[in-house]
């Protein structure tokens, strides 16, 4: 089957092949590398703008318009994900682009790629409740490998996170999975596994993905 190509755009890309997601429309919301961690292991490398605060880094009149430009081609698409050299969700605008989407074309599913700090945070968790897809990572539920492997920015921890992403998953009908991403000799040491199996049991997702 010979499928339409979409072009390229400021801050809408794809579509992508994707192992997980199949043919997937990419979203990226924040300039890259901007984020609340710098983990060892990204593959889009270090962190050049650390952030923990929320703001509109690209006009969400933008974003709308690039997505309608490519959406109205009518693509084939197996989701819209929100993904890139970044944290979506430090995007202030994320709920009105989920809301703008589900109204527009609700032919599409929608999926969200996030570290998952912003979660403890309710009104984030409200934002991102409509979307179909939700892939937060945990590397780390102990402090110590969470600094290793994650290197937040200062003030930021993991202590939070089970709950919040538990939280999620009651406030929200989306499929829930949870990506780890193990690194030899810095998080696959027993203590650090231990830690890891209580949080996954209180967060009790649809399905792991290990890396």
């Amino acid at each position: 089957m010979i499928r339409k190509k979409t072009t390229v755009r400021g801050c809408v890309f794809g579509p992508v092949p994707s192992r997980r997601l199949g043919r997937s429309l990419g979203v990226d919301l924040v300039p890259a590398k901007t984020c609340p961690l710098d983990c060892i292991y990204c593959e889009a490398g270090r962190t050049t703008r650390v952030a923990t605060a929320r703001a509109e880094f690209i006009p969400t009149t933008t974003v709308l318009a690039e997505l309608a430009a490519v959406l109205g081609t009518q693509p084939e698409l197996d989701y819209v994900t929100f993904s890139g050299a970044g944290e979506p969700t430090l995007h202030s605008g994320i709920g009105e682009i989920i809301r703008w989407l589900k109204q527009h074309h609700p032919e599409y599913r929608i999926c969200l790629l996030t570290n998952g700090m912003l979660l403890p945070d309710l009104a984030v968790r409200r934002e991102l409740a409509p979307l179909d897809l939700i892939i937060p990572s945990l590397d780390a539920a102990d402090e110590e490998t969470f600094r290793k492997i994650n290197r937040p920015a200062p003030g930021l921890t993991c202590r939070e996170l089970p709950a919040a992403y538990a939280a999620f998953r009651r406030e929200s009908a989306a499929a829930f999975w949870l990506e780890i991403f193990v690194v030899p000799g810095i998080n696959d040491h027993p203590a650090a596994i231990a830690a890891l199996r209580e949080a996954v049991a209180v967060i009790r997702p649809d399905k792991i993905q290990l890396n």
